[in-house]
């Protein structure tokens, strides 16, 4: 907890500043931040930041540029227009390469954004398969509703194509931790390790403009602090670092009203893997393709090697795993050691016995076929989109099937449907019954929880002027809010969806 010292620094800065747009004072203003997007909810990252009166200088950037997944209200804020023409934004930096920090990317360029894209080396190599693969999975969904005529719009239209995802390529600009990059003379910033997954960064933006320099910190997603023994099977190193500073934090809140568990997942893993097989059942998890699956792989891997579960096919049913797979055995530098340690003793995952990664849909549907047990690890992780439809259009009636969650459901998904306890789901406009076994394992998880959150910001060398809460259901975000107020007495609260922040 803070020092008194500390408590009285805070609430003497807050006398100096203002605190909302529309409260500023009089003359010129250092401009503002807006969260265009995972305000209120979990999804869409997306945060502008206007520099100058009203931004009238042209110094705008974006912080992530995420897309709106799960329930309709959402997905539709995909295809309304950006507050400022996106031929005004200077530049986007990118904390992290997962859909709904980056996915919104090539609509941006569609719409007249040429700016640079700032990313780390991993998290541009990332984008560059998660990308396209997003355009093409939306012109198959469009070209399913049109053949089937299921959708209310004639014809159906993707929100962006794989030829436009592509397009948006050439402007990533890859940028290491900790170099300071200039976007315009009023803005500079610098990447900081998240640990969330591979390339994962948090983003320190210093504003000069009409007097002393502001500092901001963007989040993005918060990886794990704990050790491995409190996280085993992570891939990446824990993170993210401490010492940080602020004068505004914007930070992210999934986890702000639920704790991890604390036991190893490893025994619970096994046993029902063991009890699948014996009753002649098949695994399905959905699985994100980024990170999730290398880290399941791994843990499924081991639990082999040591006999605790028996040799069974494993597909990883996706194109991205496999890109994802090699681009994580270029970054090495960014591995756990325990990581390290389970490729030194087992090679490459693309090349372990019995593991199939299934590249094509007729290896895709070989595996489906397959009236034996087997793993199948598919994406999308909230049974969303995706390849892991067609598995559970074919399993999920099946007593004998296990489906395994080890990831967050956002509401609205079919995931969190599933493992909501629905007895009917609809997949390709079919109402299938729900009579598989359905698990979950929430240790899994690559976002720190609130005890981890606090652990870090314990570690801050002086306390935000304010903090932002984002990337979080509206209780999560309460709950965090308060938990920060309790422990280290900040000026803190929840983020609202177009709402303006005044720099100043």
């Amino acid at each position: 907890m803070w020092s008194a010292p500390g408590r009285l620094y805070n609430r003497v800065f807050l006398l100096c500043i203002t605190e909302r747009a529309g409260a500023g004072r009089e003359g010129k203003t250092l401009g503002y931040v807006q969260f265009l997007g995972a305000a209120g909810v979990v999804t869409g990252s997306k945060h502008l930041v206007s520099v100058g009166e009203d931004g009238a200088d042209g110094s705008k950037l974006l912080v992530d540029c995420g897309l709106f997944q799960g329930q309709k209200e959402w997905r539709e804020r995909n295809w309304q227009e950006m507050p400022v023409p996106a031929r005004q934004i200077r530049a986007v930096i990118l904390t992290h390469a997962h859909l709904d920090h980056s996915g919104w990317i090539p609509r941006l360029v569609k719409q007249g954004f040429r700016g640079p894209i700032y990313a780390t080396p991993a998290t541009r190599d990332l984008c560059g398969i998660l990308l396209p693969d997003a355009g093409h999975l939306q012109e198959e969904d469009a070209a399913f509703h049109n053949k089937h005529r299921t959708s209310k719009h004639t014809p159906a239209l993707p929100l962006y194509t794989y030829d436009e995802a592509q397009e948006c390529l050439q402007y990533f600009n890859p940028v290491p931790y900790e170099q300071p990059v200039a976007v315009s003379p009023q803005i500079s910033f610098r990447m900081v390790r998240a640990g969330h997954i591979l390339g994962s960064s948090m983003v320190e933006i210093t504003v000069q403009n009409h007097g002393a320099p502001r500092r901001l910190l963007f989040t993005g997603d918060v990886g794990r602090v704990r050790d491995q023994d409190a996280t085993p099977g992570k891939v990446v190193h824990s993170g993210p670092p401490g010492g940080e500073s602020a004068d505004i934090l914007v930070m992210e809140s999934t986890y702000g009203n639920r704790l991890h568990p604390s036991t190893d997942p490893r025994p619970e893993l096994a046993a029902l893997i063991r009890s699948t097989a014996a009753r002649g059942g098949s695994v399905v998890v959905p699985a994100f393709a980024v990170e999730r699956t290398q880290k399941f792989l791994f843990m499924i891997k081991e639990l082999m090697e040591t006999g605790q579960i028996p040799r069974l096919p494993v597909h990883a049913d996706s194109p991205l795993a496999i890109g994802a797979v090699e681009i994580f055995l270029k970054h090495a530098e960014e591995f756990s050691d325990a990581t390290r340690d389970l490729i030194r003793r087992y090679g490459s995952p693309l090349e372990w016995k019995d593991f199939y990664f299934d590249a094509t849909p007729q290896q895709s549907k070989r595996a489906n076929d397959s009236r034996y047990p087997l793993i199948i690890i598919s994406s999308s992780g909230m049974a969303t989109g995706g390849r892991i439809q067609h598995h559970l259009l074919q399993r999920l009636p099946d007593p004998k099937t296990l489906v395994l969650f080890i990831g967050f459901q956002a509401p609205g998904t079919r995931g969190e449907q599933i493992k909501g306890g629905a007895k009917e789901v609809k997949i390709f406009g079919q109402i299938v019954p729900v009579r598989a076994q359905v698990a979950a394992l929430e240790q899994f998880s690559d976002h720190a929880d609130t005890p981890e959150l606090l652990q870090w910001l314990r570690t801050f060398s002086r306390p935000p002027v304010s903090t932002y809460l984002v990337h979080g259901e509206p209780a999560a975000a309460q709950a965090l809010q308060h938990s920060m107020e309790r422990a280290l007495a900040w000026r803190v609260q929840a983020a609202t969806w177009m709402e303006k922040v005044n720099l100043e």
